[in-house]
């Protein structure tokens, strides 16, 4: 018998757990995408409001990023799911991959048969799991005691307004035990990267994720921000963005903080700072909440935009999996 490959488990949202899954899809592991399922804006806010199903952006950029791209139909079936239209029209705003999704949940009556279904005709190697298929709404407690009552308002905050100071859920949801059983059998974890608030940590507010993340035996990473975000972490050093991730997913240490050390193109910084953003300051308290920090060049520019690179993101993880495999059998 060969060797069995590694079990990864990736938590997040949609952009950031893509860019992980479109380089870990090209390696010999076990790939699950937990994915929160609490998104109010954009296409998945209205089609939210308007049929009353739950958001479909993050698992549809998932389903895309594990898709077998190799095949010229599944790369073709690509190009159509990921149009968006732009005229003004009353599908403006909405992706092709998100109406199709929200046709196989109307024709199933069931969101999971639809990730099923559409998994299939992209040869998705892996799977794509909602933290849970109930709905509810991100909640934002400021420091000045206001509440925010959705995703997407947390999401487009204003920086003139008091920092977050807690993040909750509207009502308790029913967990997708998948997603447990993922973790629990998950050689490594990996959080990230995404939008601390509104991508990583909505997942840890289901309690059995939280206590499957805090319990588990496999190695834990955190692919750490590479610039802080308007209204949401803005002045955030890269110890509060870990010590958030520590708070809320119930561990007292991860086991990898993996941070960038590249430095930007004046163009790149510019552009972001006219977005009030700036790049992620490491400071030395990273060292509170990692057993062991990595600090490396991750990124790729598209235009002035800046993003994990998919592959060099990879590599450490795949790194990672062989020190934890060492020091378990140790």
């Amino acid at each position: 018998m060969g060797k069995k490959s590694p079990r990864i488990v990736v938590v997040g949202g949609g952009s950031g757990s893509s860019v992980a899954l479109n380089g870990l899809v090209n390696c010999r592991v076990s790939v699950s995408a937990i994915v929160t399922m609490f998104d109010s804006g954009g296409s998945s806010g209205l089609l939210r409001k308007e049929f009353g199903l739950l958001p479909l952006g993050d698992i549809r950029q998932c389903l895309l990023a594990l898709s077998s791209k190799e095949d010229a139909s599944v790369r073709g079936m690509i190009n159509v799911l990921n149009y968006r239209f732009e005229s003004e029209s009353s599908l403006m705003g909405h992706s092709v991959g998100n109406l199709v999704l929200a046709a196989l949940t109307s024709i199933h009556k069931d969101l999971k048969k639809a990730i099923e279904e559409l998994s299939a005709l992209l040869r998705v190697k892996g799977h794509v799991l909602p933290v849970t298929y109930d709905q509810a709404n991100l909640c934002a407690r400021l420091e000045n005691g206001d509440i925010i009552y959705t995703e997407s308002d947390i999401d487009l905050r204003s920086d003139s307004i008091p920092p977050i100071e807690t993040v909750y859920l509207d009502h308790a949801v029913k967990v997708n035990q998948e997603a447990v059983n993922a973790i629990d059998s998950a050689d490594l974890v990996l959080l990230g990267p995404g939008d601390l608030y509104t991508s990583i940590i909505p997942n840890f507010l289901v309690p059995e994720i939280k206590s499957a993340i805090s319990s588990t035996r496999a190695c834990v990473v955190y692919a750490g921000n590479l610039m802080t975000k308007r209204g949401e972490t803005s002045g955030y050093k890269a110890s509060k963005f870990v010590s958030e991730v520590c708070r809320y997913s119930g561990r007292e240490k991860l086991d990898y903080l993996i941070l960038n050390s590249a430095t930007l193109p004046d163009e790149v910084k510019f552009a972001y700072k006219k977005e009030k953003a700036e790049p992620v300051i490491i400071d030395e308290e990273v060292n509170n909440y990692a057993n062991n920090v990595v600090i490396k060049d991750l990124v790729k520019f598209e235009g002035t935009t800046v993003r994990h690179d998919p592959k060099l993101l990879t590599d450490e993880i795949m790194a990672f999996i062989e020190l934890c495999s060492n020091t378990i059998n140790e």
